[in-house]
Parts: C-alpha cells; structure tokens; sequence
C-alpha cells in the first residue's frame, strides 16, 4: 500500500491512498472460506455449494468490505505516524466509477489542518481591568432591600403610590409570561406609575416596554427579555395584578443582623453597611473578571489572524449529526460556530505556549472550593475536608460535570494570564459605571 500527502494549501491537503490486490486478498480468502458452510444457492445443499458460486454471489460485497477496513485502519494509523492536527474528520472524495476489479485501487480524502501561527499576548491593546466599588448610593439602597425584605408586608385593598405590586407581565406573542414584585418608583415616568394607583387585585394595567424603565436592562429582571432584545423594545405588555401590600421596614437591630449573618458576626448599622460593601464588592469582581476575560477574547480574535479551511469544514459540517445538512444550513453552521472556533485554537495557543496543563488535582480543587461557597451559601460555614471530598468524588463521577468544570477551570487559569500578559488599564468605577462601559452605554 502507497500512502501520500498532497498539499493545496496551508491548511487543506488530499490524502492519498493506493490499495493493492496483497493488501486484502488473504482476508477476503478467509472470508470465502467461513462463507461456504453457510452459503445457500438454489439447486445446491447448505455447506456443498463450489467455491466458485460461493465466490460469485458473494465475493463483490466481502471484497469491498474488507478493503474498506484496510482503508481506515491504514487511514487511522496514518495520521496517528504523521501527527497530523486535524480539523473536523477526513472527508473521502466519493469517485462513482471506482471499478473493484482493479489490481490497484486509489482512494483520496479531504482533510483539513490545524492553522499554524503566533499568539502575542504582550499586543498593545486598549482593554481595561475594572474594579468596581460600592459606592454610598448602593450600600444605602441595599439596606432600605433589606429592611423591606425582613419587615412586614401588609395586605391592601388598593394600588397606593408606596405599594408592593406582585403580579405577571405578560406579551403572548413574544413569549412574556413573567411573575415578579414592582414597586411604583421603578417607573421612569410618573404617568405610567399613576396607571396603577387605585388599581385593585385582578386587574390589568397596559405598558409599553419603549422607555418603562430608567435602564432598558431592568426589562431583562421584570420581563425576562433576553439582552440582545432590550434596546429599543417598543411592545405593549399586560401586567395581571395578583397581590397588593405595603411594607413596614423591619427594625435595624441585632435580632436582624443575627438573621442575616449568624450570631454576634454584625453588631452595628456602620458594620452592616461594611459588610453589604465587601460582599457586593466580591461579586463585582466576578463580574470585572468575566468582562475581562470576554474582552481580552474579543481582542485576539480580532488580531491574531489565520486561515481556516472554511469550505472543507462546510462540507464536514453535512456529513455529522443524527440530521445531516443541506449546503445552506452548513453555511449557517458555519458562519455561527467560526468565532468559537477559532478561540478554540487561541486557547490552546496559549496554554501550550505558556505550558499550562490542566491535572486532575486543579479539578479537585477547584471542585472543592466552589463546593464550600456553595455549602456557606447555605449556612454551613464550616464543613470538614471529609464532607467536601465526599462531594466531590460524587460530583466528578458525572463526565458531563468533569467536562464543565474543566472549562471553568481553564477560563480561570486563561484569566490568570491574560491579567500577567495582556497589561490591562485599571480603572476603577461605581458598579452603574461598570454596567454602562459593559453594555456601551
């Protein structure tokens, strides 16, 4: 058997496989000869047909299959000895006159290689590292939240301008059907609160999506309207009133600091405030990493160029799935997946550029310490190691969660680098600061 490369360009190439009679005949001979005590031909007792006729009816099928197998073995073993990075799985080119009789059989694949080229992380680049405080406006706002959720909430007749609205928003034909709380001051314009005063239990108040709100993204809270939607909706929405209160702030004393944190933790409203501020401020981080780590991604797949073989993964893209594709769809495919793509090899650009290696020990622990803020969540503030490791055995024995968590903790080790190498402005801002540069408003 002769196997060659035939390069087109940098990244396509045709693999080129020519079989010869020797590469198959002693296992079709075989085949043949386990055939003929089952063969059945008309006119002949099962196990006493002649080989010849054995051979005639079905020595054509066991041939092709048989010469097929060496193809992939010889395929697979091919590319295994050549280290070949593909892209997607060869493609064999369909040739609708092979004749099986030929002493020499030439078949070709398509393949498609993984791009080569240079990642630069030092780029110069304009990408900021937001650190996000609490300023007083928020802590303040947060504490009347926390009065308001622990006090008492008193059942009222009729919609008043200090009420608490639970009711649906709803928009059938755009899929709204949102059960939520509204105050009145969550309004942008007073004509539109002033719907609800006097409105009683049962009844319906019309409003358009157009303007609701003082920040289009709070329609993503009350109405559950994906981002990509909020700006510029201009839809009317029903809001079905189920239940009318009013609220009695609770008391800030220490019977409610104890409910909130634990006995003894918070002894006075400056440190209550104090602890509004570092938890918010520990959140905020989160959500600074994530954009930093989405911005650097932008970044380099903005600037860091190479070739795909794009037509080959097209015609890749029909022959996977339970539902193969038309041309059309693969293209759709396509143009939604590049991007993803291409970070894909950006990503392991950069881990293996920077020899980072995720082990099974960076699993675990991740594992464990997303388990304990977890658990802490939840009050258990101080589980031992044998009840987290516990957790986290069953937690990995599903692959599915292996492979998720594997993801999260290469995105934290990306993040890691990407704020060592890719030199980002710090800048710090208040948390309506941050969400109006996130969302470019």
């Amino acid at each position: 058997m002769d196997i060659k490369r035939v390069a087109i360009d940098a990244v396509n190439e045709t693999i080129v496989m020519t079989v010869v009679h020797m590469d198959y005949k002693g296992q079709v001979a075989k085949r043949i000869n386990e055939k003929m005590p089952l063969a059945q031909v008309k006119g002949f007792r099962k196990g006493a047909v002649p080989k010849d006729l054995v051979e005639k009816q079905y020595g054509r099928a066991i041939k092709q299959e048989e010469i097929k197998k060496v193809v992939d073995l010889a395929l697979e073993r091919y590319i295994q000895s050549e280290r070949l990075n593909l892209l997607g799985t060869p493609l064999p080119k369909v040739n609708e006159d092979l004749d099986w009789s030929a002493e020499e059989l030439v078949f070709e694949f398509e393949i498609g290689l993984v791009p080569s080229f240079e990642l630069d992380l030092d780029a110069k680049n304009e990408i900021v590292k937001y650190v996000v405080t609490a300023d007083d406006k928020l802590i303040e706002g947060q504490v009347a939240r926390i009065q308001k959720q622990f006090g008492n909430a008193i059942p009222q007749e009729v919609v008043e301008a200090t009420s608490d609205i639970k009711g649906v928003f709803t928009n059938e034909a755009e899929g709204i059907g949102n059960t939520t709380t509204i105050s009145l001051d969550v309004f942008k314009d007073k004509a539109t609160a002033d719907k609800f005063i006097g409105k009683k239990v049962g009844d319906v108040v019309t409003v358009n999506t157009k303007g609701l709100f003082e920040d289009d993204h709070q329609l993503m809270d009350y109405l559950k309207v994906g981002h990509d939607n909020v700006h510029d909706l201009a839809i009317d929405v029903d809001f079905v009133i189920e239940e009318i209160t009013v609220s009695e702030p609770a008391e800030l004393n220490q019977e409610l600091f104890d409910k909130l944190f634990g006995e003894g933790k918070v002894a006075s409203l400056e440190e209550l405030k104090g602890k509004i501020k570092e938890d918010a401020e520990s959140q905020f981080a989160q959500q600074a990493d994530q954009k930093l780590l989405g911005d650097v991604t932008e970044f380099l797949i903005e600037n860091t160029k190479f070739d795909l073989p794009a037509e080959f993964l097209k015609k890749w893209l029909q022959t996977v799935g339970e539902k193969k594709l038309t041309p059309e769809e693969a293209e759709v495919e396509y143009a939604r997946s590049e991007k993803g793509l291409r970070f894909q090899l950006i990503e392991g650009k950069a881990l293996s550029q920077n020899d980072i290696k995720i082990t099974f020990e960076d699993l675990k622990e991740f594992t464990a310490r997303n388990i304990r803020v977890q658990m802490a969540q939840f009050g258990q503030t101080n589980p031992t190691d044998e009840e987290v490791q516990g957790i986290v055995a069953r937690v990995l024995s599903n692959q599915d969660e292996v492979k998720r968590l594997s993801d999260q903790v290469v995105a934290e080790k990306l993040l890691e680098l990407f704020k060592e190498k890719a030199n980002p402005t710090t800048k710090e801002v208040t948390y309506e600061e941050f969400i109006a540069a996130s969302y470019g408003e």
